[in-house]
């Protein structure tokens, strides 16, 4: 299942280590990432393509564990279906 996984909040170390973890111990495969730091030093902005293995770990426990892993953090994590993402923007 193709997801797309959208962090945004104040720069910190371990962000991304954080989330690559959640992924990596849910089998997942990050496909393409993109970050940058906006504003200076200040706001840490990433977009992520995912594929999840449901049989490992289903799309709501992914949600839950990153939403956990962002509360720690202090930021913002939103992960969504690929194709509801898609049709979501979709002009």
């Amino acid at each position: 299942m193709k997801c797309v996984i959208s962090v945004l909040g104040k720069d910190r170390s371990g962000i991304v280590a954080a989330i690559a973890t959640v992924l990596a111990d849910s089998n997942a495969n990050i496909d393409d990432i993109s970050q940058t730091i906006l504003g200076g030093d200040e706001i840490f902005s990433m977009t992520m393509l995912v594929t999840l293995s449901p049989e490992n770990r289903s799309f709501n426990e992914v949600q839950e564990e990153l939403a956990r892993v962002g509360d720690e953090l202090g930021v913002q994590i939103i992960i969504q279906r690929e194709d509801v993402f898609q049709y979501m923007y979709k002009i």
